[in-house]
């Protein structure tokens, strides 16, 4: 059985390094030229129900453990003035809730846990076709062709394997736009000490303003308003980023001004909640291809989730394994793409402030009945 993975982000490899697990081999074809060739992103919390499931399954769950950071769970959420709001501070030490890891961290624990040949680099999967005899025919450029018996598509946001199971359209959420800021402590103290070890939320009206504490020393900061309130150029200098932050106390607004370089703004799309498709044999996708969703936390972890779940079913019964694993996905996915869309929303109304709190504010517990 030839299993082909179109993508080597954190779905693809977690599946291919549990396939290997059963003794099943896979081909990842990745588009990059090499794990080095661009930075993956900020920190990742991975959840225990999930993304640490999944890493667990792979037999990387002590790997895990000697580079994720507790620590890092702990977040603040201040108003425009600088207010705190909500404070949590997690148990030292403890893994029991969502420790942090760094995307590039926790995609090279991935790598090096995988046979030298099982990612292919410099691939980028143009098109694929149902064979004959079954299977599937993948073309790369330069006109190159691969065949195999199963594809799974792993290629996020913007798959090319999804068009053959749906025609579902992407529609903007929001916009991002990202700086990051090295060396935190000896360049800027003031922004590590507002920051802390883990996250920062500056909640207003319709505009969010975060950063959060990276494993190399760094901080990402990311920006989230409404999609569409201007063009995406308009957000590609810091001049006037701070305009639109303009009456933000100057702490908070001293994240902008710090970035190492110009921001980087980019749409941030979602598929409809609720999206299925019929299925096609030997055809499936995982991750943001199968289920993209506002990035509020549960993308990278759900994807890991799809790879453990496929994977298991994969080496139980390859025939019926496909559509098994779709139902499943899809009745599992779609509240939480559901909660991610309330949460996307919640983050950029009028009231995000006062709602984000009763977010993270737990519920008191109610009192236990008595026996009569």
């Amino acid at each position: 059985m030839r299993i082909a993975i179109a993508g080597g982000g954190l779905g693809g490899l977690t599946l291919a390094r549990i396939l290997h697990q059963h003794g099943l081999d896979a081909v990842v074809y990745e588009r990059e030229a090499s794990r080095s060739a661009r930075g993956q992103g900020g920190s990742l919390d991975l959840h225990p129900e999930s993304g640490q499931r999944a890493l667990a399954d792979a037999g990387l769950a002590g790997s895990f453990r000697t580079q994720a950071r507790p620590e890092g769970e702990e977040h603040r959420i201040v108003d425009p003035a600088g207010r705190i709001l909500v404070h949590h501070v997690p148990q030292p030490g403890s893994f029991s809730g969502r420790p942090e890891i760094d995307r590039g961290a926790l995609r090279d624990l991935l790598l090096d846990s995988l046979p030298d040949d099982t990612v292919v680099w410099r691939h980028r999967l143009v098109a694929a076709a149902p064979r004959p005899g079954g299977g599937w025919e993948l073309t790369f450029p330069g006109g190159q062709v691969i065949g195999c018996d199963i594809l799974v598509g792993a290629d996020g946001a913007r798959s090319v394997v999804r068009p053959l199971l749906t025609d579902v359209r992407l529609s903007p959420v929001a916009t991002l736009v990202e700086l990051h800021i090295s060396e935190v402590d000896r360049r800027h103290p003031e922004l590590a000490e507002l920051v802390g070890p883990g996250n920062l939320w500056c909640v207003g009206v319709n505009q969010i303003l975060a950063a959060q504490r990276l494993g190399d020393g760094g901080l990402r900061v990311g920006i989230t308003l409404p999609a569409g309130d201007r063009p995406i150029d308009t957000y590609g200098s810091k001049r006037a980023l701070l305009e639109i932050f303009g009456d933000w106390d100057a702490r908070l607004t001293a994240l902008i001004e710090a970035g190492d370089s110009a921001p980087v703004p980019r749409l941030i799309e979602a598929m409809p909640t609720g999206t299925r498709w019929a299925g096609r044999p030997g055809l499936t996708l995982i991750g943001d291809a199968a289920h993209l969703m506002p990035p509020v936390g549960e993308g990278a972890n759900q994807a890991m989730l799809d790879a453990a779940e496929l994977a298991g079913r994969l080496a139980a019964d390859p025939d019926p394994a496909v559509r098994a694993y779709e139902e499943a996905m899809f009745a599992r996915t779609q509240p939480i793409a559901e909660m991610s869309a309330r949460v996307q929303a919640m983050m950029l109304s009028p009231t995000a402030a006062q709602d984000i709190v009763r977010f993270f504010t737990p519920r008191p517990r109610e009192a236990a009945a008595v026996d009569s």
